[in-house]
C-alpha cells in the first residue's frame, strides 16, 4: 500500500497514514508561474495499491485539478489500483437540474475522476446520496455518525433535555437517526430560501423551550442557514445551542456570522483543513475522522467489508 497526499488537507493525510502505520509517499505537487499544476511521484509505485488523499475544498478548482493530475500521473506510473480518497466532495450540491439550462456538475466531476484513471472513490457524508450512481466505479460513502455521536455524548451526559435540530427538511433523515441513537427529541426548521447563500427561517416544528439544541448538518458554507436557525431557536426559548457540521466550508463572512451568533459551540470534522482564521474562533472546535478513513482504507486494501464499520 502507498498513500499520496495532495495539498488541500495534508494534516488529515498524515493522521490517516499514522493510523494505518505507513509513511506518506514522496510526491512533488506544485504550480508553475502561470498557475498550471505539476505532479511528480518521486518513488516507485508500479504494481502498488495506491490511495490519493485530496479534499476538493476551496480553492475548489485548483484542488480538483491537483487530484485529477495526481491520478493521471499514478496511472502512467503503473499503479495497480488507484483509489481517490476525497473527504470533502466539492460540487456535490449541483446534483440535479432544479431549473432550466443548468449543469449537473456532480456528474461531470464523477466523469472526470473516472476518466483520469481512478479505480475507486472513498468519501464522507456525500451531500446527496444519488451521486454514488454518477460513478461507474465503486464508491464508498462513509458516515461520520459514530465519531459525532461519541463527541455528542459529552453534551448528552450533562443535559437531560436534548433536541436534535434539522436546519431544513432535507436533513430530517439524518437528524432523526441521530436523535434515535441518543434518545433525544427531534426538531425541524422550516425555511424559505430567497436566493443561493441566504435563507429565512419561517417556522419551528417541535418544542425547544428550555432545551439544549444541537443543530446537525453536513455542510456549513456561508453560515446563513446555521446562524438563522440558532437565532430562531433562541427566540423560541432554547437554553443552549450547539452545532455539529461534517464539512466546514465557511466561505465569505461565515466566520464573523458564527462568532457573533447564538451558537455556544460549533463542532466540525477535519475533512476540510482548518485555516488560522478558523482556529482563532473560540466557539469552533474540530474532531478528527482520520481513524474512520484509515480503517476504511485498511479494509479496502485487505478486501474486507467496509459497511461492517457501521453495524
Amino acid at each position: 500500500m502507498k498513500i499520496i497526499s495532495c495539498n488541500s488537507n495534508t494534516m488529515l493525510a498524515e493522521a490517516i497514514a499514522s493510523y494505518i502505520g505507513v509513511n506518506l509517499s514522496d510526491a512533488t505537487i506544485k504550480k508553475f508561474a502561470d498557475g498550471e499544476v505539476f505532479v511528480k511521484i518521486n518513488e516507485n509505485i508500479r504494481g502498488e495499491d495506491l490511495y490519493i488523499i485530496q479534499s476538493t475544498s476551496p480553492p475548489v478548482n485548483d484542488n480538483l485539478m491537483e487530484l485529477l493530475i495526481a491520478i493521471d500521473a499514478s496511472k502512467r506510473a503503473s499503479a495497480k489500483r488507484i483509489t481517490a480518497v476525497i473527504p470533502y466532495f466539492g460540487y456535490a450540491r449541483q446534483d440535479r437540474k432544479d431549473e432550466g439550462r443548468t449543469s449537473i456538475s456532480a456528474k461531470l466531476i464523477a466523469n472526470l475522476i473516472t476518466s483520469a484513471g481512478a479505480n475507486r472513490v472513498v468519501t464522507i457524508d456525500l451531500h446527496a446520496g444519488q451521486i454514488q450512481g454518477f460513478f461507474d466505479i465503486p464508491l464508498d460513502n462513509l458516515f461520520s455518525v459514530n465519531a459525532l455521536i461519541e463527541d455528542m455524548k459529552k453534551i448528552t451526559d450533562k443535559r437531560s433535555e436534548l433536541a436534535i435540530v434539522s436546519p431544513d427538511v432535507g436533513g430530517v433523515i439524518r437528524a432523526r437517526a441521530f436523535a434515535k441513537r441518543i434518545n433525544a427529541s427531534l426538531v425541524i426548521i422550516d425555511k424559505r430560501r430567497e436566493k443561493v447563500g441566504e435563507s429565512e427561517v419561517m417556522n419551528i416544528i417541535g418544542d425547544v423551550k428550555d432545551k439544549t439544541c444541537v443543530i446537525l448538518d453536513d455542510i456549513a458554507d456561508s453560515g446563513g442557514t446555521l446562524c438563522n436557525a440558532a437565532k430562531a431557536l433562541k427566540n423560541n426559548g432554547a437554553q443552549e445551542i450547539y452545532s455539529y457540521i461534517v464539512h466546514g466550508v465557511l466561505s465569505g463572512d461565515a466566520l464573523e456570522r458564527i462568532k457573533g451568533s447564538d451558537i455556544k459551540e460549533l463542532i466540525l470534522t477535519d475533512t476540510i483543513q482548518a485555516t488560522e482564521s478558523v482556529k482563532n474562533i473560540k466557539n469552533i472546535r474540530h474532531i478528527s475522522i482520520a481513524p474512520l478513513m484509515g480503517e476504511a482504507i485498511k479494509r479496502i486494501h485487505s478486501d474486507s467489508s467496509v459497511s461492517a464499520l457501521f453495524d
